[in-house]
């Protein structure tokens, strides 16, 4: 979850550390910390809270130095503080890193009994120490980090450096995100893309087990036999102004903006002669036909973007679906056959619960198809199949403009599996493959509502607790919508089938407690309708999310948010209604004075279990 930079080159290291920090802080924001590489010896600073409170202890002057490391933090051992921030220094060597030691109580304990003393509460500084000692012993940093990493039980991403090596930069991934940005005449290491793309649009993944070596000139890549590799380097499509906020206040509010445009990249590219075409992602029709059963595995927004896919899946396809949450899916024994088809969901492609569901899937045979947004993450390299979203980079941690994406895909997968499965004909598929690539327009028109949802946040924004409900499609939805407002604006929320009311939270009900309804699907609309007049009846504040032409009759709503008329149909209602639930929970954030972008205990990218 944390965020790693490093730099070697001919600039003033500090300047690109703290640029490099500030572009992944999203991934934690606890503290902040940089190691550089000096003449005189390893110079480290650093910080608990936010990147500004580093920037000021640095005001006061640095020592000259064109190599370095950084560190933002995202606390997993030891409280938030200076002492428990990174990088972490012994002897020789400082280091940064990104993952857990499982095992760090039993190393902790071997090195106290050589007499090692511990500064910090930090699994980390158990690597440091460790790899100090061995430093010490063999004078060869690859050497020293294989031994060190020998010990190591649990995940990680380093970047390592060595007091007497002042120009050079080591890095070693495990389950955790890194990359090698290759410059001219600079290199760099980093956790995700946007770190790097003030210098350079060149990267390289680092394979699981290597050692990259960055000097300024040169980067050398060691697999696990110590042999030098020659790794692919691949080009980032995303530009710098793609990772900044352009004119925004938020980059949350400019990524809700932006989800026209990375619908239409997502789902045009698939479309050939008016039916979905996976051919793009290297995926035929054998691929997709003749299995039992689909398992959608997925975290969090991930997941919500799962359940609808299983409504669209099982109501197309008529093939049954399951939606897995990640983080439970390894301890439940799930049961498994080459004739099902596993789904992982994850923008990052790094998220450490969805790859452990993965390779549990791979081991027991089934079939794997990853749907991410960034090429080449581990889950991407690791699944069968993949279907990559293309919304571009995602900086605010709360995800808006990947989940519609995500949403986008599953739309794609249920017209093609219905079409292979039979439920479908040709003529049924081009009309639906239509009206899906209306919606980027759909959206699109639903963004002009802006106001009225900033409005109607105003009058939720004060509530202790709110509620969404709402049936079929619309309940799915009300996962993801009371989801964005509780991780944003801190409003205790709670979503429900609508009809789960009277069964036991109706009790919760009383004057003013908002209830925020979905209804925009028709078929459903009389049930919806009565569900929330039972809510009136006990004082509470409804808003209803609706199509233009819904009747919601004056006694059952205190306030109406209307979708375009272009949206009529139901099954592809889903996308243009998230909408206005991000938008209200982004505009009770900002009513609040929250901190919307990096909501507190959270990160964008959860690359620990």
């Amino acid at each position: 979850m944390c965020g790693i930079v490093g730099y070697t080159g001919a600039r003033r290291a500090v300047e690109v550390l703290l640029e490099g920090l500030e572009n992944l802080e999203y991934r934690g924001y606890d503290s902040a910390g940089i190691s550089l590489a000096t003449q005189e010896g390893i110079y480290t600073q650093k910080a608990k809270g936010r990147l500004a409170n580093l920037r000021q202890r640095l005001s006061t002057g640095v020592p000259e130095s064109s190599c370095g490391i950084g560190h933002t933090r995202w606390a997993t051992h030891g409280e938030p503080s200076d002492i428990n921030s990174h990088p972490h220094c012994s002897g020789q060597v400082s280091l940064v890193h990104n993952g857990i030691v499982e095992n760090y109580m039993e190393l902790r304990r071997q090195l106290m009994d050589k007499g090692h003393v511990f500064l910090s509460q930090t699994d980390t500084e158990t690597i440091v120490q460790y790899l100090d000692l061995y430093y010490q012993q063999y004078k060869d940093p690859i050497q020293a980090i294989r031994q060190t990493l020998a010990l190591i039980r649990g995940t990680y991403a380093l970047a390592i450096l060595f007091a007497d090596r002042p120009g050079e930069i080591y890095a070693v991934r495990k389950d955790s995100p890194l990359i090698v940005g290759v410059g001219n005449g600079e290199n760099l290491v980093a956790s995700d893309i946007p770190a790097i793309l003030p210098y350079t649009r060149d990267y390289i993944l680092l394979e699981e087990g290597d050692v990259a070596k960055l000097t300024g000139d040169t980067v050398e890549i060691y697999d696990p036999d110590g042999k030098l590799d020659l790794p692919t380097i691949l080009h980032a499509d995303w530009d710098i102004g793609a990772a900044q906020k352009g004119g925004y206040d938020h980059f949350m509010r400019k990524e809700i903006d932006e989800q026209p445009r990375a619908l239409e990249s997502t789902l045009s590219p698939r479309i050939v002669n008016g039916m979905v075409d996976f051919s793009i992602d290297h995926i035929d029709d054998a691929f997709l036909s003749d299995f039992r059963s689909v398992q959608i595995v997925a975290c969090g927004t991930a997941m919500h973007a799962g359940h609808i896919g299983r409504h669209l899946i099982e109501k197309l396809a008529r093939i049954p679906v399951s939606v897995e949450v990640a983080s439970e899916y390894r301890y439940c024994d799930p049961i498994l056959e080459k004739e099902d088809l596993v789904i992982i969901v994850s923008q990052s492609g790094e998220t450490a619960d969805t790859l452990a569901a993965l390779r549990l899937a791979k081991a027991r045979g089934a079939r794997t198809l990853a749907i991410v947004n960034v090429v080449g993450s581990s889950i991407a390299r690791e699944a069968e199949k993949v279907i990559y979203t293309h919304a571009g980079p995602e900086i605010a941690v709360a995800s808006t403009k990947a989940f519609s994406v995500q949403v986008g895909v599953f739309y794609l997968l249920a017209i093609r599996l219905a079409q292979l499965a039979g439920q479908l004909d040709a003529k049924t598929c081009k009309d639906m493959v239509q009206a899906l690539l209306r919606i980027p327009n759909d959206v699109q028109q639903t963004l002009q509502i802006a106001a009225d949802c900033a409005d109607a946040a105003s009058a939720i924004k004060d509530a202790s607790s709110a509620f969404y409900v709402g049936r079929g499609l619309d309940h799915c939805l009300t996962m993801e919508g009371s989801l964005k407002l509780k991780e944003i604006s801190y409003i205790h929320s709670e979503a429900y089938a609508a009809g789960e009311l009277k069964h036991g939270t109706i009790s919760l009900i009383t004057d003013g407690v908002p209830v925020i309804a979905i209804a925009t699907q028709d078929a459903l609309l009389e049930k919806t309708i009565s569900n929330i007049r039972e809510v009136k009846a006990r004082g509470g504040y409804v808003l209803v999310i609706c199509k233009a032409n819904t009747v919601v009759p004056e006694d059952a709503a205190d306030r109406v948010l209307r979708l375009p008329s272009s949206v009529t149909q139901d099954l592809f209602a889903p996308l243009p209604a998230i909408v206005p639930m991000q938008l209200l929970a982004y505009y009770a954030a900002v009513q609040l004075g929250c901190d919307v972008d990096k909501p507190r205990n959270l990160a964008k990218s959860v690359t620990v279990e």
